[in-house]
């Protein structure tokens, strides 16, 4: 990269350095002296920063500049100095996260083995990316013992606890608070909708599937919302904005909450998906736009109810489908209540389980 710089010239405000004539870099003075690497600056042993801005003057104006051999070098009037080499840069755009994969009714969720997966950090690696870009994997041959699910923590980080069990049973047989706990068609959703920050990462545990029915659907909600946001972007923006009420309850638990069903991040990027038909409750119509909101929502059932996004396929015993809460929908297909059927999810956060991936990374050398 250094040998690629022609030239750099310093404004008023910042040190612009060109490529092939083109400015590559903009750096304004208070963001390079701000990421001054040196150890007045950083902390050695954990690397963060000690150094104040509000130190210098807003106006702060370099005493010197040089950049030579991919190195900036800058003299400050205090006589202080910062060296930052573009390779560091360049490191700034390198994405962090594996590149997120959108998908429709074709996709079918890839299965790892628990016992690669929990032991083997290569397989880790290949199945949290796998799980960061799609949204959604399988885990095969686990346990069909209660409660194997706290042995992934391992992996995806402590379990997230809700209100209704740290573990939670479903089954016909179990205490009734809401729809999965009969025998009915659950409809695409996620989970604790009525949280003000739901559990992000979501794993539904099938212990035993001894029944006629009840094939497992799941739906890229992230797809769904790119498609609508390129059909109809009015209809989008709306969903972006209107607070939407979400209720979920039972005789010893309340939780409730007032949010947008989709979520954007300072990019305009979608970072989050709420839905929930069973959990929506009723809007206060004196709301502005409740009726655009109402055309936009319709919309948008229409589309997840539609073949189109809906991915099916069968959870057996030992099968652990995991899904990325905020991203994914998923449900369930009515099943003859003819036999055993006994399935158990916990939650986790993205946040842990992105951060588990650069980890094991770091471990391998990759």
């Amino acid at each position: 990269m250094g040998e690629l710089i022609i030239k750099f010239t310093l404004s008023e405000r910042s040190i612009k350095i060109f490529n092939n004539e083109k400015i590559e870099y903009n750096l304004p003075y208070l963001w390079v002296r701000d990421n001054c690497p040196c150890n007045e600056c950083r902390i050695k042993e954990t690397q963060e920063k000690r150094f104040i801005l509000s130190s210098v003057p807003p106006d702060l104006k370099p005493h010197e500049v040089n950049i030579s051999h991919g190195i900036i070098n800058v003299s400050w009037p205090d006589k202080h100095k910062t060296v930052i080499q573009l390779k560091d840069i360049e490191l700034l755009r390198t994405p962090r996260k594996p590149k997120k994969i959108l998908w429709t009714n074709n996709f079918t969720p890839e299965y790892f083995d628990w016992d690669g997966f929990l032991n083997n950090d290569e397989i880790a690696i290949n199945a949290i990316s796998e799980f960061i870009s799609k949204g959604a994997i399988c885990i095969k041959n686990s346990p069909t013992l209660s409660n194997s699910l706290e042995m992934l923590s391992t992996r995806l980080g402590p379990i997230r606890e809700v209100l209704f069990e740290r573990i939670h049973n479903v089954s016909i047989d179990t205490h009734v608070y809401n729809i999965a706990h009969t025998s009915l068609e659950v409809p695409p959703h996620n989970d604790f909708a009525s949280y003000s920050w739901p559990p992000s990462v979501q794993a539904l545990h099938m212990l035993a599937n001894e029944c006629e029915g009840g094939e497992s659907m799941i739906v890229d909600g992230y797809s769904v919302l790119n498609d609508l946001q390129n059909d109809n972007p009015n209809l989008f923006k709306i969903l972006c904005s209107f607070p939407v009420p979400f209720r979920e309850f039972d005789e010893e638990n309340e939780t409730y909450t007032k949010e947008p069903i989709v979520r954007l991040n300072s990019q305009n990027k979608i970072t989050g998906f709420r839905f929930s038909n069973q959990l929506m409750q009723m809007i206060d119509p004196i709301e502005d736009t409740l009726d655009l909101f109402y055309m936009a929502y319709h919309e948008l059932c229409n589309r997840i109810n539609s073949k189109k996004y809906k991915s099916k396929f069968r959870l057996e015993s030992g099968h652990i489908l995991l899904v990325h809460g905020h991203r994914v929908l998923h449900g369930r297909c009515e099943f003859q209540p003819d036999g055993k059927r006994h399935l158990q999810d916990a939650y986790y956060e993205m946040d842990n389980v992105e951060n588990n991936l650069v980890l094991y990374k770091n471990r391998i050398g990759d």
